[in-house]
């Protein structure tokens, strides 16, 4: 996946500027499944005007700086259809706590148990964040095809957190048990 369709399938539900890409939609709508910083999101933008799959509009204000406001073009929306269309190979994963981990032998459990401790609460605290977006359920019969498709989605995050969480509950409680060796 690039930076590139997402940008783009956020732009087909509305014209945004870059900052509002960067505070409304990095880093709250789908903060659980793509991080992006504002350097990256301008950068991409630019590539975006310059293959005409965005447009780019100044919006003139007089008591702020102008505004850039950016959305879709037919060649836009054609690209995000085709990038829908296409399946995806499976992501590569770094997981730097697993990679420490498998060379923690070394360490006392001690260490090793304060690090599975910390990525705990930092999972616990994606967790909650993940159960807090307000969305319908599965099943609303209100709920509208987005809606239904996002919480699809917000699903997997949240089964693989409490996977994640009980996998760290047990290798403390493993470590915890365990003499040192």
């Amino acid at each position: 996946m690039s930076l590139a369709h997402t940008i783009l399938g956020l732009l087909q539900q509305e014209e945004m500027t870059g900052y509002d890409l960067k505070t409304s939609c990095f880093d709250q709508c789908i903060a659980h499944l793509w991080t992006a910083d504002q350097a990256q999101i301008y950068r991409t933008l630019d590539k975006l005007v310059e293959q005409d799959w965005i447009t780019c509009t100044v919006k003139i204000q007089h008591d702020r700086p102008n505004r850039k406001v950016y959305s879709m073009t037919e060649a836009g929306k054609a690209e995000l259809i085709r990038w829908l269309q296409c399946p995806q190979p499976l992501p590569t994963v770094r997981e730097p706590l697993l990679v420490q981990l498998f060379f923690a032998a070394q360490l006392p459990n001690e260490a090793i148990i304060k690090l599975l401790e910390q990525q705990l609460e930092a999972r616990s605290e994606k967790l909650a964040t993940c159960e807090n977006i307000e969305l319908p359920v599965l099943g609303d019969q209100f709920a509208s095809r987005e809606q239904i498709m996002q919480r699809l989605v917000l699903e997997l995050v949240i089964q693989r957190e409490h996977t994640y969480i009980n996998w760290l509950k047990i290798a403390i409680d493993v470590l915890c048990h365990q003499s040192a060796f």
